[in-house]
Formats: structure tokens, sequence, C-alpha cells
């Protein structure tokens, strides 16, 4: 929380910019959601998904029980990414899973391959590849999974790491975490074309677009069409 970033004080109008330059989904994490255990956010992100019904949105950041995850779902929101909870207690994913099909992503942030929980606070023993074959068969739709170490920095993402995951995985990878450039997004493109397993089905991208690193659009054209 230290060295978080503002970029702004309107997060609906920030999602308007996004809408307009062309994102097909938008990726909002609720940062003091995750610190408090509990959504803190959640009538902006409602607010968004309202201004935007058209528009997939998933959320991730204290979502620690299925009240929360109701009030995201029931607001319009379309996946609902679990983390913390998912690492402490997998049942509750799977219960997640039952009550929402089709609509949980578990979120594993990681650094040098161990999961860390609590909005990065702690960093525990466990293997990230380990985490992830636990929510196999459970109607997992996706793994969002960041290297805490890459997130924000603009060094692009750890592409051996997240290679290795989707290669032990059978639920489908989405990279974030370090995207710094379009170049960052050619060179993981590139790995995906040798990738075993369930791949990698996208990207995540923050900081980039908002210091105009990265053209959005672009990117975009380059994932649907660039070789």
């Amino acid at each position: 929380m230290e060295d978080s970033t503002v970029f702004s004080d309107d997060p609906l109008e920030q999602a308007a910019r996004w809408v307009e330059k062309g994102a097909r989904r938008l990726h909002i994490v609720d940062l003091n959601g995750a610190f408090a255990g509990t959504p803190v956010n959640g009538e902006i992100v409602a607010a968004i998904a309202k201004q935007f019904p058209d528009l997939p949105i998933q959320i991730g950041g204290g979502i620690r029980n299925l009240e929360s995850a109701r009030f995201y779902i029931e607001a319009g929101v379309s996946y609902l990414i679990i983390g913390t909870q998912a690492v402490k207690d997998p049942d509750f994913v799977q219960a997640a899973c039952t009550e929402f099909p089709g609509k949980i992503i578990v979120g594993l942030d990681a650094v040098n391959g161990k999961v860390a929980t609590e909005g990065w606070a702690d960093v525990s023993e466990l293997d990230a590849v380990d985490v992830v074959k636990r929510f196999t068969g459970m109607g997992v739709v996706a793994i969002v999974y960041t290297d805490i170490s890459r997130d924000g920095m603009m060094q692009g993402v750890n592409i051996d790491a997240t290679v290795e995951l989707a290669e032990q995985s059978s639920i489908p990878i989405i990279a974030s975490g370090g995207i710094a450039k379009l170049a960052d997004i050619v060179d993981l493109k590139a790995a995906c074309k040798t990738t075993t397993g369930a791949g990698i089905m996208g990207v995540i991208t923050g900081r980039a677009i908002y210091d105009n690193k990265l053209d959005l659009a672009e990117a975009q054209n380059y994932c649907d069409n660039g070789d």
C-alpha cells in the first residue's frame, strides 16, 4: 500500500477511457479490499458495471465469502477473482464455482514461485504450480498469475514462470505483472506457440497503458492478428 501510485480519483471516468479505446474486458482490483479482507470499493465497481452493462468485468480483492461474491454478480460483474481465500480455503472456490458457474477465476500472486496472500503481505511456502493443481475439475475458468516482483515495475512479464505454470495447468492462464511495451506482448505470444497444457489465454496490462508506454488498441490488434 505504501508503494501504490494514484493515477486518477475517478475510476468511472478511467473505465470510460478504456472502453473508448476499445477495451473488451476490464480488470479491476479492490486493493483496499485485499488488505481489509472484505470489499471496500464495491459501490464503485457496481457503478462501473451499471454504466457499461455490455463490458465484461473481472474483479478481485477482498472476496472471502459467498455474500461478497453474490453482491458483485448481482451488480453485473462477469467474473470474480478469488485470491487469498482460494489459497487458504480451496473448498470456498468449489462452493463459489457451484453457486456461480462459469464466473470464477483464481488469482495467484507469487514471488520466486511462492504464493503470496493478504494483498501480497504474506508469502507462503506453497509453490504456485502445486496450488493451481488443487483447482482442477472445480469449474475455475482461468488463473490470473502475477509475478509480484515485476508488477508495476515495467520490466516485462516473467515468461519462463508463466509458461511453466501454463504447461502444468489444466486451466487457462492469464498473465499479469510487468508489461511495459508491445514487445513484451510479442515475446509472450511467441512463447505461447510452444506451450502445452491449457495455455495462456490473455495478459493484463495496467501501468503501461496509464503511463502511455503501451497503446491499448495496438496491443489488442496484435493479439488478434499478429503472428
